[in-house]
């Protein structure tokens, strides 16, 4: 097939986790020999159009704004503009990712009447618990909009499944559920020798304190504070012998959490560590004894594949898709969201048996093997490009 894809970051622009899921699936799209264009947004603001892993690259000068939603329909009118000059040949499906690129899309797909797959990788809806103010309603009716002129609607969870029922009125008959994967070759490891990555360690943690870590984007919907509200309770259970990282940015909310963590005598015992490299996060991986993600709202995590992939002991809330990803007692502790007392108890599960903690490691790369590579992703997802080129479209909501 021809495919004609839409993405508003792709590496090396990297905002969450669409870039690095469009970067895997479709190389192995294209060793199924199907011919893949990409349209993506240029991370130095001039045209290129390049050929990585197998995928033409299209990736188009969007200006900077301060207005982000003029920003958006810019991309979307550049995105237009491209893709009528590649659907002079014609596409056989066009393949939306989110709403950002919803105009541009819906737009090809009535112009050269091509089959239209909108993957959702998280709803405004979702994120915010409802629609509260017009920015969010604004999101909510491109959301709308795209999985309405969508033939097939490709979600990572069966949360996800359920979350564009209730929030778009999306039939089940017109989703799919495929879950995300992972490359577990490029979850980055350090090649440093055990003294040096024992030294490394110890700019974070005395060698007789357990690490606990938190990777990502410093959001409400992350749980982070949540993990700082557990962190007395494990502090004192293990005889104050465990240091906190917190890894990524959030702007004024790592304020927030700083002073949380100020505020509740353990700022001593927290380090934020603000953006950490890919190198570095690898090391992190190697030295911790836990990781922890407490989200709130979580579609489907794939920071616990990398934790997989990665063999780190694991502790996530049962929010979202991580249930589906994370089997409790198994593969990871999962917890109750929002539960700090919970949490705490998942962490000091893991902490007080190493051993238990380790098999459930080795459970978990099993799993990782056998579900989520993405050369069984790129199956599945062919399969729905096959339903909708060969079949009567699912009716309209």
């Amino acid at each position: 097939m021809r495919l004609l894809v839409l993405a508003w970051e792709f590496p090396p622009r990297i905002i969450g986790g669409i870039s690095r899921h469009v970067a895997e699936l479709y190389p192995e799209l294209v060793r199924r020999h199907h011919e893949v264009h990409l349209l993506t947004v240029s991370p130095t603001h001039e045209a290129e159009e390049t050929v990585i892993d197998g995928i033409a690259v299209y990736r188009l000068p969007v200006p900077e704004s301060a207005d982000f939603f003029a920003w958006v329909r810019q991309m979307n009118h550049l995105m237009e503009q491209k893709g009528r000059n590649l659907c002079t040949i014609p596409m056989d499906v066009i393949h939306a990712h989110d709403w950002l690129v919803a105009t541009a899309a819906i737009a090809l797909a009535e112009t050269y009447a091509t089959p239209l797959v909108a993957t959702i990788h998280a709803t405004e809806y979702g994120r915010n618990n409802g629609i509260h103010n017009d920015s969010q309603r604004y999101i909510h009716q491109h959301e709308v909009a795209l999985t309405q002129a969508a033939q097939r609607v490709i979600v990572c969870s069966q949360y996800m499944q359920g979350e564009v029922a209730r929030a778009f009125h999306c039939p089940a008959t017109k989703t799919r559920v495929i879950f995300n994967g992972i490359r577990p070759n490029r979850v980055t490891r350090s090649h440093l020798p055990e003294q040096d990555l024992a030294q490394w360690r110890r700019t974070f943690a005395e060698p007789e304190e357990a690490i606990v870590y938190y990777v990502g984007r410093l959001t409400y919907e992350k749980g982070i504070f949540v993990l700082l509200n557990a962190a007395p309770l494990v502090l004192r259970a293990m005889g104050d012998r465990v240091k906190f990282v917190i890894i990524g940015t959030g702007d004024s909310y790592a304020v927030h959490l700083r002073q949380q963590a100020w505020n509740l005598g353990i700022f001593h015992k927290v380090v934020f560590t603000g953006f950490m490299k890919d190198e570095d996060v690898g090391k992190m991986r190697q030295v911790a004894d836990c990781a922890v993600f407490p989200s709130l709202y979580e579609p489907f995590g794939i920071v616990a594949l990398e934790c997989y992939a990665a063999e780190v002991p694991l502790v996530v809330s049962d929010t979202g898709g991580l249930p589906e990803v994370v089997h409790h007692g198994e593969t990871g502790i999962v917890t109750r969201v929002h539960d700090h007392q919970s949490l705490a108890a998942g962490i000091l599960a893991v902490l007080g048996d190493p051993v238990q903690a380790q098999q459930r490691v080795r459970a978990a790369r099993q799993l990782l093997d056998q579900h989520f590579r993405w050369d069984r992703i790129a199956l599945h997802t062919e399969q729905v490009y096959d339903e909708i080129c060969t079949s009567v479209p699912c009716p309209s909501p």
